[in-house]
């Protein structure tokens, strides 16, 4: 496992339990005290825990985001080949609407230049990308920019979605569950989401498994909303499951293997 997917790993469980303890984590993770000690400094460092004697604690609650760059170098392989398996649902002369998001970003980068459509995004990185793809034609929504996330929140991002009927829309989420449906970090980014949501025929998110069975702060639709799930998540994972119940379509794309431990 990769020091990024690890230190997800571990961030994942002080958001749920409030506390890590060292000699847990290396008998879960095969790897040495001194790496895992490494990985709760670096935590540390970024904000996101605090060490503590035997471990670390957490004052991380449902309303934090992890940083963009911490998500962006977390499971790059899962996430390529998740926005690859997405491309592959975008066809000729159909509308999309690309949501803010790192795994959005690999579906951005994943898009053929001889495909041609519409692609309406609130995300300026993903403008960026689709840029250096002509055939695409490429409406950026305008609104209130937030800075962190490079991408736009607010009233004016949430009105240009609604004028539109797109055929699809590609969501990135905080959280996914049978019983809380998409949850978000944050609420103005949820609600420009559920604006993306109504514009839509088709809604198709893209989560890793770290995504499955976590609940952020905001909500964003109810799971029967979802038409198609893209993960890595293995067919036997229970929230898959219990989605499968409800209808939504999953389909699964390869983990990432290759180890990087350094």
């Amino acid at each position: 496992m990769s020091s990024d997917l690890r230190r997800r790993a571990i961030l994942t469980k002080l958001k749920n339990s409030g506390e890590v303890i060292i000699g847990d984590l290396v008998q879960e993770f095969g790897t040495s005290s001194m790496t895992i000690r490494r990985d709760l400094e670096f935590l540390e460092m970024e904000g996101l825990a605090r060490r503590v004697r035997g471990g670390a604690i957490s004052s991380l609650g449902r309303s934090f985001e992890p940083p963009i760059a911490l998500r962006a170098g977390t499971a790059n392989r899962v996430k390529e080949n998740i926005g690859r398996a997405a491309a592959d649902l975008i066809h000729e002369n159909e509308t999309v609407i690309i949501d803010v998001g790192t795994t959005t970003l690999e579906l951005a980068k994943a898009l053929t230049r001889n495909l041609k459509f519409t692609a309406i995004t609130s995300s300026l990185q993903i403008a960026s990308e689709l840029s250096t793809k002509p055939e695409i034609r490429t409406i950026v929504t305008g609104g209130v920019l937030r800075t962190g996330e490079m991408s736009m929140i607010g009233n004016t991002a949430e009105n240009t979605l609604s004028s539109f009927n797109c055929d699809t829309v590609f969501l990135g989420v905080g959280g996914i569950s049978a019983e809380n449906g998409l949850t978000e970090f944050n609420l103005e980014d949820a609600q420009v989401k559920q604006a993306a949501i109504k514009a839509s025929r088709r809604c198709v998110v893209l989560a890793d498994a770290s995504k499955l069975g976590q609940v952020a702060f905001a909500s964003v639709a109810s799971a029967d909303q979802i038409d198609v799930l893209i993960t890595d998540a293995e067919p036997n994972n229970p929230v898959v499951r219990e989605l499968e119940k409800l209808g939504v379509d999953v389909i699964h794309v390869e983990q990432n293997k290759k180890s990087e431990e350094k």
